[in-house]
Parts: structure tokens; C-alpha cells; sequence
């Protein structure tokens, strides 16, 4: 798959959900930073057992050679939930000016690292 500049980007390897989906009855809402959803978006993954307005596939990342923080929000004074080793592979759901929300799975859990902590962003 290529980018709007043409470049390749790694993009996960999930299936579109089949068969019928819908509104099936109550769903317990999962804790932040758990699951990779939100109200405005989740991971195609999910896309079978939760409502979102919007489901992703991911694209994939890696973590930068220093290690990255995975915060509960976007803010820099968030709580970390998670700390990554260099070479880790995030799964990369939304992107903003200073952080992008990603994943390690459609199980989590997932949160908010800085942008400048992952490599090859520039392809997306």
C-alpha cells in the first residue's frame, strides 16, 4: 500500500469484519487505556464487539532508539501507563501534532506517545 507521497506504509494485517453487525445488546465500556477505543474511533479489530464512529486498520511503527512512554492522554504531563524499549512495534491508529494513539494489539493496551519517539511516521 502506498501513502499520499507515494511512499510504502506497513499497514497490519487484519480482516474486514463479514456477516452482520449491530447493535447486539449492552457492552461493558472497557477502562481507558485498555482496549484501543474511543468514542470517536477503535481498531478494525473491534469493529465486530464495540461501536465506534469510526474503525482503523493500524498502521505499524517502531519505537525510536530511546524507548518511549505510552501516556493515558495526550498531555505531557499524563500518567505513563506503559514504557517501551527501543524496537518495540506499536500499532499506529491516529495521529496528531505531538502524539499519535497506537496500540500493541486489538487486546491493548493502548495510549498516547510522543511522535517524535517512533520511526517512519513520515510515510503515513
Amino acid at each position: 500500500m502506498r501513502g499520499l507521497d507515494g511512499a510504502a506504509v506497513q499497514v497490519c494485517d487484519y480482516a474486514m469484519p463479514t456477516g452482520k453487525l449491530g447493535l447486539m445488546g449492552p457492552v461493558a465500556k472497557p477502562a481507558p487505556g485498555t482496549l484501543p477505543l474511543r468514542g470517536d474511533l477503535a481498531h478494525i479489530a473491534l469493529a465486530g464487539t464495540h461501536l465506534a464512529a469510526h474503525y482503523v486498520v493500524p498502521h505499524r511503527a517502531k519505537v525510536g532508539a530511546q524507548g518511549a512512554q505510552m501516556l493515558d492522554t495526550a498531555r505531557s504531563d499524563a500518567e505513563v501507563s506503559v514504557e517501551l524499549n527501543a524496537g518495540a512495534t506499536v500499532e499506529v491508529l491516529d495521529m496528531g501534532a505531538h502524539h499519535v494513539w497506537c496500540c500493541l494489539g486489538p487486546e491493548g493496551p493502548s495510549g498516547y506517545i510522543l511522535t517524535e519517539r517512533l520511526e517512519g511516521l513520515a510515510e503515513f
